[in-house]
């Protein structure tokens, strides 16, 4: 469904499932498509809802937008499905997001997962990646650049059938033009310069769980370790075979945290 956002920005929304509401949130660059397999398996217990946040995917593609943009929309999209309060899942971008509703509107939010999280930064973590790459990357497509820095983001002696699985994601979003332009990826990364949540992550109320992955290059433990001291009640866990992908590296274990913690 497309739901409006305060500025009529059309929002793409998908929903499934009954009981209790979580809000999937997305990471930069991809689209709530992207967190399939958490909606189908999450929606056997509760009514799960997924976003693709502006700029991406299904959703409009402004110019320009920034971090309280993100916010409104979920707030909007939580109102307009009749929604006061939910447990809210966030994954890189998508944590800065669920960060940034929980500090500003703690009372909207009920439980808060937050994978592969940072809680400041003058920049996205790719940005920083694209910048320690730029030569190696020079002449590439965009698509091969979105190829090479995905592969990048993995655990050293992660399976190549994974690797292959995102790679034949991001060819699939290139085909059917779910994938940004250079332009729309700019945005988005310029909507995530210089945040900083620490100042309000202790008037965070909800219960949280974050979960780092070991051996993430963009967003690692020690950042999640700074969002668990500041936020009562946090709780953080440590993938130890994953990268920033811990939904795939490791679905099992990531599961049954994020289950545990749910239940």
């Amino acid at each position: 469904m497309i739901i409006p956002a305060a500025d009529g920005t059309p929002l793409f929304v998908q929903q499934a499932g009954d009981g209790h509401p979580l809000i999937l949130l997305h990471g930069l660059g991809s689209h709530g498509g992207w967190l399939d397999a958490d909606l189908h398996h999450l929606a056997g217990t509760r009514r799960v809802i997924a976003l693709d946040s502006r700029g991406h995917g299904r959703s409009g593609r402004p110019a320009s937008y920034t971090l309280a943009d993100h916010v409104s929309d979920v707030l909007t999209v939580m109102d307009a499905l009749g929604v006061p309060q939910a447990d809210v899942m966030g994954t890189s971008m998508g944590s800065y997001v669920a960060q940034a509703l929980a500090t500003t509107h703690p009372d909207r939010v009920s439980r808060l997962i937050l994978v592969v999280p940072k809680a400041s930064g003058q920049t996205s973590g790719t940005a920083i990646l694209m910048a320690q790459h730029e030569e190696e990357m020079r002449g590439l497509t965009p698509q091969e650049v979105q190829a090479f820095l995905l592969d990048r983001m993995f655990a050293p002696g992660t399976p190549q059938a994974i690797r292959d699985e995102v790679a034949r994601r991001t060819a699939d979003d290139h085909a059917t033009g779910l994938a940004q332009t250079p332009e729309q990826a700019d945005a988005a990364r310029r909507a995530l310069e210089r945040f900083d949540f620490r100042p309000g992550l202790p008037r965070v109320t909800a219960p949280t769980l974050i979960l780092s992955g070991a051996h993430d290059p963009l967003n690692p433990p020690p950042a999640g370790a700074e969002i668990a001291a500041l936020i009562p009640h946090a709780r953080q866990e440590v993938l130890a075979h994953s990268g920033h992908f811990p939904a795939l590296e490791e679905t099992g274990w990531y599961r049954a945290l994020v289950d545990d913690f749910l239940e």
